[in-house]
C-alpha cells in the first residue's frame, strides 16, 4: 500500500480570493514504511506574499520571484503522487487549494475521497483535546524542534510520525514475521496465535524467598487468601 504525507504552504485562505500554493512537500510511505523518497518544490504565486503568510512560514516575495510557476511543476508533482492514498492534516484545505491549482492548469482535480485526514483521526481518538500538529508531537513524544516556522516537507515528515502513531505504532499491523510466514498465512488464511513453550520457564524465586513468603503467609492465618489458591 502506497501512501504520500503530504502538506502545503500557500498566500492565505481562499484560493478564489487569489491565494496560491507556494510550497509544497510529501513523503512516500510503502506499507505504512517511510521509503526515503520525498518531493519539495517552491513554488512562485505571482502575487505578493501578505504579512500573515509570512510571519507562519518566512517565504517571502524576494525568495520565491525565482521560483517555478505550478503549471511548470504540476506534472512531476502528479507523477509523483499518482496512485497513493494522500495523508493530509486538515485536508479539506490542502485539497481545495491543490485542485483550485490543478484546475487552473487544466488538469484533473484530485477526487473527493483521494486523503486521509489525521486531524479527523485525532479528533475521533482525543476527543476534546488539541489535534494540532504540535500538540500530537507532544502527545506521541515526537521531537518538533526544528519547526520554528511552517515548512511543507518539513511538516511532512513530521506529520509521517504522527500519521503512524494514530494508526497504532510504527508497525501499526505487527508485521514481524517474515515474507514467507506472511504469504503462509494468506493462502491458508489462519492468524497467527503464540504456541505453548516446549518447556516452562525455570522460577525466578530463589529458596530464601520461597521460605519468606511462606513464613509471611503463615502469619496470616488460615484465611490468608494464598491459602484458597
Amino acid at each position: 500500500m502506497r501512501e504520500i504525507v503530504l502538506d502545503t504552504e500557500t498566500t492565505g485562505f481562499e484560493p478564489d480570493q487569489g491565494d496560491r500554493i507556494v510550497e509544497i512537500g510529501a513523503v512516500e510511505l510503502m506499507n505504512h514504511v517511510p521509503t526515503g523518497r520525498t518531493y519539495h518544490q517552491y513554488i512562485n504565486p505571482q502575487r505578493a506574499m501578505p504579512a500573515e503568510a509570512f510571519a507562519v512560514h518566512g517565504l517571502g516575495d524576494d525568495f520565491l520571484r525565482d521560483k517555478p510557476l505550478f503549471r511548470e511543476i504540476v506534472d512531476e508533482f502528479r507523477a509523483f503522487i499518482d496512485g497513493a492514498k494522500l495523508v493530509i492534516h486538515n485536508a479539506a484545505f490542502d485539497v481545495k487549494f491543490l485542485n483550485a491549482e490543478l484546475g487552473w492548469c487544466k488538469r484533473p482535480a484530485l477526487p473527493a475521497d483521494c486523503a486521509i485526514d489525521t486531524l479527523d483521526i485525532a479528533r475521533r481518538r482525543f476527543p476534546g483535546s488539541p489535534a494540532s500538529l504540535d500538540a500530537l508531537c507532544r502527545r506521541f513524544g515526537i521531537d518538533n524542534a526544528a519547526r520554528t516556522l511552517h515548512g511543507a516537507l518539513l511538516d511532512s515528515e513530521i506529520l509521517a510520525e504522527v500519521y503512524l502513531e494514530l494508526i497504532g505504532g510504527k508497525q501499526p499491523d505487527f508485521g514481524l514475521a517474515s515474507p514467507g510466514q506472511r504469504a503462509a498465512q494468506a493462502d491458508t488464511g489462519s492468524d497467527w496465535r503464540p504456541r505453548p513453550r516446549p518447556e516452562p520457564l525455570a522460577p525466578r524465586l530463589s529458596e530464601t524467598e520461597k521460605a519468606a513468603h511462606a513464613a509471611f503467609v503463615e502469619k496470616l492465618g488460615e484465611n490468608a487468601l494464598w491459602r484458597q489458591a
